[in-house]
C-alpha cells in the first residue's frame, strides 16, 4: 500500500485529540441542508452522483463558497450500478484523503484472463493471462467497489469539511433561466417527498452544475444535444453468489464462446459476489432493450450456456439490469457556444453521463465523470475566490470534450471486440467468419490500451493552462507537460518520513511549483535553487496572493534534493523552504525532501525513475488537479515564464 505524507493540523491553535479531520468546522451552529435552501448561492450542483460528489467535497474545502447539491432520491443510494475504480482515480481520492479506506474494502484487479472456444468448439479454455495494470503506472491498484459505497466515502468527507456539506434531498430542478449579461442563473427547485410535494424553491445561483445523469435536466434546458448512436447490441449485468466449477470466478475475466455470446466477470469485494456482464441477442434496426422483456432468468440461462461445460448455479442476486450498448457526446459542456466565447464566460456547466454516454466493459464511466469534476471543481473555486478570472471557466469544456472524445472512439473499438466472435473452425464459420475476432489480438488490445484503461493517458493540449513551450521537457522526461504528476517515493528532509510526493497535493485548489535541486550546494545564496526561491518569495507568489494570507495559499513551493539530509541543515535553506504561517507565525517543517533511502521502505529514487536531471535540476509547475503545466530550468530567469503563464488568467494582487 502506498506511503501517506500525514495530516498537518494544529497550525493555528491546539484542537484537541479528536479525528483531525472532523475538527474543521469554525460556525456557532451546524447547517441544515434539507428544511430549505438558501435563496442565493454560489454554486448549484444538480445530482449526487460520483461527479456532483466530487464536485461537492471540493468545494466544501472552502468556507467562503456556498454550495448546494440537490438530488432527486430521498436519501444516500442503496444499490449502485458502476464499481471499477481505476488507478488515475485513486490517486484523486488520495487527494482527498480517503484512498487508504477503499484499499482496505475493496476488491483488487491484479489479472485479467482471457478464455476462448476448444478446438472441437464444444468447450472453453484459457488462452490468455496478463497483468492488470503495467509495472510503474501508479502507485496504486486498479479496484472494484461498489458504487454506492463510494457514495458514502464522499458523503463521509464532505460532510466532515469545514463547510459540513450534505446534498439535500428530494429535490428536482424544474426551471431554469440564464439571465443576460453577468447576473446569476435563476433557478425553480421542485419538492418531491410527501411532506412537501407541489411546494418549490426559488434560488439564484452563480454557477450551476449539471451531474445529473444521461438524461440531464441541465442539458435539456440548455438545449444541448446527445449526439451519436446505439450499437444495436443489448447486455445484461447481474451481481450475484453463484457455485461453479470455473477456475477463474476470483480473476477478471473475458470469455469469448463458439455461439452463445461473451461474458466479462468483474469480482467484487468481499471475496464471495460477482459481477457477470452477460451479451444478449442482437437488436434489430430501432428497436430497445425494453420490448425485449428480459428477465433475470434471461441472463442466467445465457449465463450458463456461454459457460458450458463448466457448472455455474446461481444462489442470490444481489442485482441485475440490461442496457444497449451506445456512445453519444454533446457539442460542448457549458452554456456558451463556441462562436460566442470571446464575449462572456460560462455560468452552466454540465460533467459526466450528463455530457458523455458509453458502455460499462472497460469501467471509464464514473471515473472519467469524477475526472470532469476534478477539473472543473478547482477552476469555479479559484474564480469565486478572485484568484482567477473567469475565463479560466472556458478551459473545462476545452479540455474534458476532446478527452470524451477520445474515450467515446476508444468504447466502440472495446464494445465491438467484445461482441465479436472468436476466429477459427470452433466458432462456426472458419477464420474468414465476418467480424470474427482473434483471441491474441483481442489479448494485445487490452493490453496496448491498459493505460487509457488505468485513467493516467490523459494529455491536455498547449493553452491557457498548459505551456506550449516545452524545450526544456529533456530536464524531467518522466513528467510530459499536459499529463499528470506521477507520484514517487522521497523523504522528508526534516523528520526522516518517506512520503510519496504527490500525496502532499491536496485537492485544496493550490497551484504547485516543484523544485528539483541541481549539483550546486542548496544553503548557497548563488546556487540555482536558492536564486529561484527568492525569485518566487519575493516576485512571483505575492503578485498573486494577498498580502494578508499565508505565502503558500495560492501556490505551494516544495523542493527535492539530491544530496543527504545529513548534509544539510534545514535552517540553511532559504526561508521559501521554511515559511512561517498561520496566527502565530509557526514554521512548516515539511516543504523539503531529498532522493535518498528511508528505513524500511527502501529507496524511491525519484531523480532516476522520472528521469531528472541531477546536474542541473528544473522546477516542475502543477495544477491544482495535478497535471504538469510546465517543465522549466532552475534560475532568476524563469521568472519571465512563470509571469507570462500566470498573468495569462490570474487576478494580479500585487505590482
Amino acid at each position: 500500500m502506498a506511503l501517506h505524507s500525514g495530516l498537518q493540523f494544529h497550525l493555528n491553535g491546539f484542537k484537541g485529540s479528536g479525528d483531525p479531520q472532523k475538527l474543521q468546522f469554525e460556525g456557532s451552529q451546524e447547517p441544515d441542508f434539507q428544511t430549505s435552501l438558501p435563496t442565493e448561492i454560489d454554486v448549484l450542483i444538480v445530482g449526487a452522483g460520483p461527479a456532483g460528489q466530487l464536485l461537492g467535497t471540493q468545494l466544501a474545502r472552502f468556507p467562503d463558497i456556498t454550495t448546494r447539491i440537490i438530488e432527486t432520491k430521498p436519501s444516500r443510494l442503496e444499490q449502485g450500478q458502476a464499481d471499477g475504480l481505476q488507478c488515475r482515480t485513486i490517486e484523486i481520492f488520495e487527494a482527498f484523503g480517503f484512498s487508504e479506506r477503499v484499499l482496505k474494502e475493496a476488491y483488487w484487479v491484479n489479472e485479467t484472463t482471457f478464455w476462448s472456444p476448444t478446438e472441437d468448439g464444444k468447450g472453453l479454455r484459457r488462452t490468455g493471462r496478463i497483468r492488470d495494470t503495467e509495472e510503474g503506472l501508479s502507485e496504486f491498484p486498479h479496484v472494484i467497489l461498489n458504487q454506492a459505497r463510494l457514495h458514502d466515502l464522499w458523503l463521509d468527507v464532505m460532510k466532515w469539511s469545514p463547510t459540513r456539506l450534505e446534498p439535500s434531498y428530494s429535490r428536482g430542478l424544474s426551471e431554469m433561466r440564464i439571465p443576460e449579461g453577468k447576473g446569476p442563473v435563476e433557478l425553480t427547485i421542485e419538492r418531491l417527498d410527501d411532506a412537501h410535494k407541489g411546494q418549490t424553491e426559488k434560488i439564484k445561483a452563480k454557477y450551476v452544475v449539471g451531474c445529473d445523469g444521461a438524461r440531464s435536466v441541465v442539458r435539456r434546458s440548455l438545449g444541448l444535444e446527445m449526439k451519436g448512436d446505439f450499437a444495436n447490441q443489448a447486455w445484461g449485468v447481474m451481481d450475484a453468489l453463484v457455485v461453479t466449477d470455473f477456475p477463474d470466478l476470483r480473476l477478471k475475466t473475458a470469455i469469448h464462446s463458439a455461439n452463445e455470446g461473451s461474458i466479462l466477470i468483474i469480482p467484487r469485494e468481499g471475496g464471495y459476489l460477482a459481477r457477470f456482464y452477460i451479451e444478449l441477442d442482437k437488436l434489430q434496426q430501432s428497436e430497445r432493450i425494453a420490448s425485449k422483456n428480459v428477465t433475470a432468468d434471461v441472463l442466467v440461462d445465457r449465463a450458463q450456456r456461454i459457460f458450458k461445460p463448466f457448472n455455474f448455479e446461481v444462489r442470490h442476486i444481489a442485482y441485475w439490469s440490461v442496457y444497449e450498448v451506445g456512445q453519444r457526446l454533446t457539442d460542448h459542456f457549458d452554456d456558451v457556444p463556441k462562436t460566442e466565447r470571446e464575449d462572456r464566460t460560462p455560468r452552466v456547466f454540465i460533467a459526466g453521463d450528463a455530457c458523455h454516454t458509453h458502455s460499462a466493459k472497460a469501467g471509464q464511466g464514473m471515473n472519467v465523470s469524477m475526472n470532469d469534476a476534478y477539473n472543473l471543481g478547482w477552476k469555479i473555486a479559484s474564480v469565486l475566490k478572485g484568484q482567477a478570472d473567469p475565463k479560466l471557466l472556458h478551459t473545462y469544456t476545452e479540455e474534458r470534450q476532446d478527452i470524451a472524445q477520445m474515450l467515446i472512439e476508444f468504447d466502440r473499438e472495446i464494445a465491438r471486440l467484445f461482441a465479436a466472435k472468436p476466429k477459427g473452425k470452433e466458432a462456426g464459420g472458419g477464420d474468414d467468419q465476418e467480424g470474427a475476432i482473434d483471441p491474441a489480438v483481442f489479448q494485445e488490445y487490452f493490453t496496448r490500451q491498459g493505460r487509457f484503461m488505468a485513467g493516467v493517458e490523459t494529455k491536455y493540449k498547449p493553452g491557457l493552462l498548459t505551456m506550449q513551450d516545452t524545450q526544456h521537457q529533456h530536464l524531467a522526461t518522466g513528467y510530459p507537460v499536459g499529463m499528470r504528476f506521477q507520484s514517487d517515493q522521497v523523504l522528508r528532509l526534516a523528520d526522516a518520513r518517506p512520503v510519496h510526493l504527490g500525496h502532499v497535493m491536496n485537492a485544496d485548489g493550490r497551484w504547485r511549483i516543484v523544485l528539483f535541486g541541481d549539483q550546486h550546494d542548496p544553503t548557497s545564496t548563488t546556487s540555482p535553487l536558492w536564486q529561484t526561491c527568492e525569485l518566487l518569495e519575493n516576485q512571483l507568489i505575492p503578485r498573486y496572493t494577498a498580502a494578508e494570507a499565508d505565502i503558500d495559499s495560492v501556490i505551494d513551493v516544495r523542493a527535492v534534493l539530491p544530496q543527504s539530509r545529513k548534509d544539510i541543515s534545514i535552517n540553511s535553506l532559504p526561508s521559501l523552504l521554511l515559511p512561517r504561517k498561520g496566527r502565530f507565525g509557526i514554521q512548516d517543517y515539511e516543504k523539503v525532501f531529498t532522493d535518498e533511502e528511508s528505513y524500511g521502505f527502501g529507496f524511491g529514487e525519484i531523480y532516476k525513475t522520472r528521469g531528472v536531471d541531477a546536474q542541473k535540476g528544473c522546477l516542475v509547475l502543477v495544477r491544482p488537479d495535478q497535471y504538469v503545466s510546465g517543465v522549466l530550468p532552475l534560475g532568476k530567469e524563469v521568472g519571465g515564464k512563470l509571469r507570462e503563464f500566470f498573468d495569462g488568467f490570474m487576478v494580479v494582487k500585487r505590482r
